[in-house]
């Protein structure tokens, strides 16, 4: 079977094809038409937005449903300081039920990969990342705050500086005490958090890495490490029900 791989295909017109069976992983369906087409069977996970199926923008109706079926949900988009500091008291309270979870398995179990996806000490080295990238740099104005164990999204371009290593293979304890601390640092900074400052803009940071050296709403920055935290660990927690069945 053919696999396109950091292929861009955008603007192809597809016709008569047979797409039984594929799989899209990191790929962008932005503007995108479907017109006769058959879905069934068929699980989408990722951001959705005006998706408009048979004259009906769904989008709305699935983040209702989404929000209906856990209260806590809503509170990963809060509005002021106290709203963040709630949304991290959940998020550590969640968070610390998976990792328990996780240590009843075998300690080589937290390495394997479910349908492809990041292992469970891969999620942890990637959200570490992702708070040293939006919180560290962006919002504290760190340039390179990376721990040699982070890990990029996939799709990133390998970067000077930027972390790496698909091969290590830490220990759960080893992966946490990374992941703990950059936990700690986003508490510190909500807990200083005021009006003023979740209003602000960040300072550029000059040099090479993620993200980019402009200014970005420290509000947006925030929100980014909420998002990933309650995303990530659904990943988890559906990759550990795999790895428990088995």
């Amino acid at each position: 079977m053919p696999d396109f791989e950091h292929a861009d295909l955008s603007g192809s017109r597809f016709s008569f094809v047979d797409l039984r069976r594929s799989v899209f992983r990191d790929t962008d369906f932005f503007d995108s038409v479907m017109r006769g087409v058959y879905l069934g069977n068929v699980s989408i996970d990722g951001e959705v937005e005006n998706l408009v199926i048979n004259g009906v923008d769904v989008a709305p109706l699935i983040e209702a449903e989404l929000d209906r079926r856990d209260p806590d949900r809503p509170r990963m988009r809060p509005a002021d300081p106290a709203g963040f500091r709630e949304a991290w008291d959940i998020v550590e309270r969640l968070w610390a039920g998976t990792v328990e979870r996780a240590r009843k398995l075998p300690p080589d179990q937290l390495h394997v990969s479910v349908d492809g996806e990041w292992s469970f000490i891969e999620t942890l080295r990637h959200l570490a990342f992702a708070t040293e990238s939006w919180v560290n740099r962006a919002i504290l104005g760190d340039p390179a705050p990376w721990h040699p164990l982070s890990l990029p999204w996939d799709g990133m371009p390998d970067t000077p500086g930027v972390p790496r290593d698909r091969e290590v293979r830490p220990s759960l304890d080893e992966a946490l005490a990374v992941r703990l601390d950059r936990m700690a640092t986003v508490r510190r900074v909500l807990d200083g958090l005021t009006d003023e400052s979740l209003a602000a803009d960040t300072t550029p940071v000059e040099g090479t890495g993620w993200p980019p050296p402009r200014a970005f709403a420290v509000r947006e920055c925030l929100l980014t490490v909420l998002n990933e935290e309650w995303q990530h660990r659904l990943y988890a927690e559906r990759d550990l029900d795999v790895l428990f069945s088995r």
